[in-house]
């Protein structure tokens, strides 16, 4: 089929990507010239595994080409899909819809009847009723609008989306749902579950998804802090809870609490949908309220593995990113860490594998390093912050060579205790007691 992709951000760009290697004809467009130049010539705005390369042999393939100009990429396209971003507005939180009805706008003047637009991007619900109205207010007859909400993981992206746990489309009429099953058909063979749904439907689903796991996450972050009460080992809770098949063991992992592009904002949307509902989501408003405050909370378990001084001390942070496999600094617990050392008189050295360039952008007062025994380098203590694949195997005794203070704080759980403590380090983890030492 013939598709157009309106915006090349993450999740346009891996899903034009992807569709065209299912052999599809996708034009990927986007207003920053920018970008589209540096896309013609096979330079990625953004870092994930494995995308150049599906990009480039597609690009090769002519089934896969990018341009500003929508008018071109729309007026013959069967499905349009928006996929602009939809950051959480100051203030309230609710998700800010202007990128997408501006798509929907500009769109409306070239879309041939019989094309089905379809909502991408994580929007709220009714949205799709508003899209409805706007195409027709432009004039664009009968074009059918459904949604089809992404559920990929940066870092693992393209296995998501080739490898789904389920496709959700949610669409009021059989041609939009024969469309999106046509376009989607290669993944059949893989037996990838599709659920057919109303559009108000799909739009809620996505955003109760990232409301769930989020829920997971602030749940084992606060068993964590029960287990530091009661000398247990978080690590064993979590694994003894998640052979449990109807609770399971993904998104029990504690840590500094969760950030990136999703789960702060859409955690946000769904609480503003709910008040304008009149429904109260008590859940998942103290889910928000827990996250923000854990890692608001991680300066200070710093502080306390340093005595609870930190004016003049040095202290090396490793991992940068809000998760491993991506450059994305988007609400990464990172930020307010290194502020919050920062403030209160810390030199902080930093080193991330990937995202050096977008932590620029965002912290300041900084020294970036080249690598982790860099940043351990005469520091008081070293923090583990993002768990990129690379520190899971460091060279303990030459890090406490490196560091002045030999403390070590854990913040994902990657090392074990007797064996950091072996190398001399001194050990703080997540909810799994206190170092031997102390």
């Amino acid at each position: 089929m013939r598709i157009a992709m309106i915006g090349t951000g993450y999740v346009g760009l891996v899903s034009g990507a992807c569709f065209a290697d299912f052999g599809h004809r996708v034009t990927c467009v986007d207003k920053d010239g920018g970008k589209i130049d540096g896309l013609n010539a096979g330079v990625m705005p953004i870092w994930e595994p494995g995308l150049e390369a599906l990009v480039k042999s597609n690009a090769e393939r002519g089934r896969l080409t990018f341009t500003t100009e929508v008018a071109s990429a729309v007026k013959d396209a069967e499905a349009i899909f928006i996929a602009v971003g939809t950051p959480a507005r100051r203030g309230d939180g609710h998700a800010d819809l202007t990128f997408v009805f501006e798509a929907v706008r500009e769109l409306a003047r070239f879309t041939r009847p019989g094309t089905v637009v379809v909502t991408k991007s994580t929007v709220p619900v009714g949205t799709g009723d508003r899209i409805e109205a706007i195409l027709k207010e432009e004039g664009a007859e009968g074009v059918s609008v459904a949604s089809n909400p992404e559920f990929l993981r940066e870092g693992a992206a393209i296995a998501d989306f080739k490898h789904p746990d389920r496709i959700v489309v949610g669409a009021e009429d059989e041609r939009a749902q024969d469309a999106l099953r046509e376009i989607y058909r290669p993944l059949f063979l893989n037996r990838a579950p599709i659920l057919i749904t109303g559009r108000r439907t799909a739009e809620l689903t996505k955003y109760a998804a990232n409301a769930f796991l989020a829920v997971k996450i602030s749940f084992i972050n606060e068993i964590a802090d029960l287990c530091e009460a009661v000398d247990a080992d978080v690590q064993d809770v979590a694994r003894g809870i998640g052979l449990d098949n109807r609770i399971g063991p993904k998104f029990l992992h504690a840590g500094p609490g969760y950030g990136g592009s999703c789960f702060p904002k859409d955690t946000l949307a769904l609480l503003q949908t709910a008040d304008k509902a009149g429904v109260d989501q008590r859940i998942v408003r103290t889910t928000v309220s827990v996250n923000d405050d854990r890692k608001a909370h991680m300066v200070e378990r710093v502080s306390q593995a340093l005595g609870g001084e930190l004016t003049g001390k040095r202290v090396g942070i490793l991992g940068l990113a809000f998760k491993p496999n991506t450059d994305d600094m988007r609400e990464a617990p990172s930020i307010p860490i290194v502020n919050g050392l920062l403030e209160r008189g810390v030199k902080v050295a930093a080193f991330d594998p990937v995202a050096r360039h977008q932590a620029e952008q965002v912290l300041s007062g900084v020294e970036f390093v080249d690598d982790a025994y860099a940043a351990a380098e005469g520091a008081d203590a070293i923090v583990i912050v993002t768990e990129w694949d690379e520190f899971r195997a460091l060279d303990l005794d030459r890090l406490a060579t490196s560091l002045r203070g030999k403390i070590l704080v854990d913040l994902r759980n990657v090392y074990d205790r007797a064996e950091a403590e072996a190398a001399g380090l001194t050990y703080y983890g997540i909810g799994r007691g206190r170092p031997s030492s102390v």
